[in-house]
């Protein structure tokens, strides 16, 4: 029998599963118990885990982090033959109605591996991860604003009059130059940096910072990313050498040398040019404005621009291709031409297309 202060407790539950977008029926049988722990969804994906021995270590314990936050409450215990479609998807629906719609998005990625991963080692027959598809809402991407290359005279003059922090002003420029993401900024040390052969080798990941969240953040795609280095940039490096702080970082906060610039602080100082950061331009809107120019110019050959923006090539055969060949010389003139192509715009809007007419390294 079931006291009224139970049953309460019992309601306020399941009122509480609803809001979050569980069905308490579902959520009652996901939670069953399975007789024998060797079949339950949490030691086999532990295994589909521990099998992937490629990943970073960083990437490693985010994944099994994730699985222990947001999947193994809910159906860890359950006996992975059994288990149906609706109920691979209540923790889904249950980080979406969170509104945290990109945990939830890989949360169903890696439900459906940990389950591919029983169809081939022999544990289910079939997959029943595969009717997920197009369960969860779409959201729209965030849009990363860039400016018009007709806008770079402005840019680089309200760049150049900035008046806070000199650092932070050759952070923004040398971002422009260089165009890599935000944490690969942000973390960087001077142990990447080759004066001598001009290069800055991004690695996949980086020795942690203590005390600093997310200091182990190397290349995005978690390779050894190279980024040439043009004359302009070079000279940016050697001016930030005066400031150079502790633990080897290029970019050292204004309160703590110990520490990096913060994640905002190139777009707080296109804030202070001038520049709304959601309209107009952001830190990470240089990187379409330069591929935009790359591109437009006529010039440079997809492989070399793709490498350089260092995106995920999605044809497996053409991504060893790049990889192993990596156009590293034509880069080279690349970031170089781009550099240029910048000081050109200093005075007066000139296209990409013009000024190949003036400079083309090719040639």
């Amino acid at each position: 029998e079931v006291s009224l202060s139970e049953a309460r407790t019992k309601r306020d539950e399941a009122r509480k599963l609803i809001s979050e977008g569980v069905d308490p029926c579902e959520q009652k049988r996901a939670k069953k118990v399975v007789p024998d722990l060797q079949l339950s969804f949490e030691h086999i994906a532990r295994r589909w885990h521990a099998s992937n021995k490629q990943w970073a270590q960083s990437h490693s314990d985010k994944v099994l982090k994730s699985l222990e936050t947001h999947v193994f409450p809910f159906i860890g215990n359950r006996d992975i033959t059994t288990l149906s479609t609706p109920e691979l998807l209540i923790p889904v629906r249950a980080a979406e109605a969170k509104q945290i719609y990109e945990i939830a998005s890989r949360l169903q990625q890696r439900i459906s591996a940990v389950m591919r991963y029983a169809v081939q080692s022999g544990i289910i027959r079939y997959n029943p991860a595969l009717d997920m598809a197009g369960a969860l809402t779409t959201v729209k991407r965030q849009h990363r604003p860039a400016l018009d290359l007709s806008r770079l005279p402005e840019l680089l003059s309200r760049i150049d009059g900035y008046k806070g922090q000199p650092v932070t002003r050759l952070a923004v420029m040398l971002n422009l130059l260089v165009f890599i993401r935000s944490s690969e900024l942000r973390y960087a040390r001077w142990s990447e940096i080759d004066i001598d052969n001009a290069m800055w080798t991004i690695p996949a990941e980086r020795e942690p910072l203590p005390g600093v969240k997310f200091s182990y953040r190397g290349s995005k795609m978690r390779t050894p990313h190279l980024v040439p280095l043009s004359q302009q940039a070079v000279a940016i490096l050697a001016e930030l050498q005066t400031w150079a702080g502790e633990n080897g970082l290029i970019f050292t906060g204004a309160h703590d040398p110990r520490k990096p610039i913060s994640e905002n602080t190139v777009n707080k100082a296109l804030r202070v040019m001038g520049y709304d950061t959601t309209q107009d331009v952001c830190g990470h809107g240089f990187r379409a404005m330069a591929c935009s120019a790359l591109i437009e110019s006529g010039l440079w050959s997809r492989d070399a621009v793709e490498r350089q923006m260092s995106h995920q090539e999605r044809n497996g055969v053409r991504a060893a291709y790049i990889h192993k060949a990596e156009h590293l010389e034509e880069r080279r003139l690349m970031l170089q031409w781009w550099a240029d192509f910048l000081d050109a715009n200093r005075e007066q809007c000139i296209s990409p297309f013009e000024y190949t007419k003036i400079n083309n390294p090719l040639k």
